[in-house]
């Protein structure tokens, strides 16, 4: 898991090939008032899902996990909490891996907690349990899917 702001990006850009492309994508586009949905940028490699959910409380939220994929999480508007907890400390299944969606759910509780404002994102690797949109009311932000 890696947290900053989108004016340190250039510092963990050379961590995926990827990473370059999609940060200067984001900085050089107005993404706020662009319109929901998905944007390709290299086709199933690199895209982002732009979404405005409504945030849900930390007990009703559930882990995620990934295989395929990095989930950059970048916060557009709102305030959005993400509880993380380490790969070898899940084990309560409650929807098993399926490729297609690339993800698995776990119910167990995060081990910490990141709270990210508009500007900053979250880098969440399969080995990451995640669990996003958490906090109250509806946010605005990017899910970009960078390909393992």
């Amino acid at each position: 898991m890696i947290v900053s702001d989108l004016q340190n990006s250039s510092r963990i850009e050379g961590l995926h090939p990827l990473f370059k492309a999609l940060f200067e994508y984001v900085k050089a586009n107005d993404l706020l008032h662009a319109e929901l949905g998905r944007i390709e940028l290299k086709g199933d490699d690199l895209y982002i899902n732009n979404v405005n959910p409504e945030c849900v409380a930390s007990d009703k939220q559930v882990l995620e996990v990934h295989r395929d994929y990095i989930d950059v999480h970048i916060l557009l508007e709102g305030t959005e909490t993400i509880g993380w907890t380490a790969i070898g400390d899940v084990s309560c299944e409650i929807k098993p891996y399926e490729k297609e969606g690339d993800c698995a759910l776990y119910s167990d509780t995060p081990a910490v907690f990141v709270t990210l404002r508009p500007e900053q994102f979250m880098i969440v690797y399969p080995e990451d349990p995640h669990a996003p949109v958490i906090g109250e009311g509806k946010i605005r932000k990017l899910i970009a899917k960078v390909r393992i």
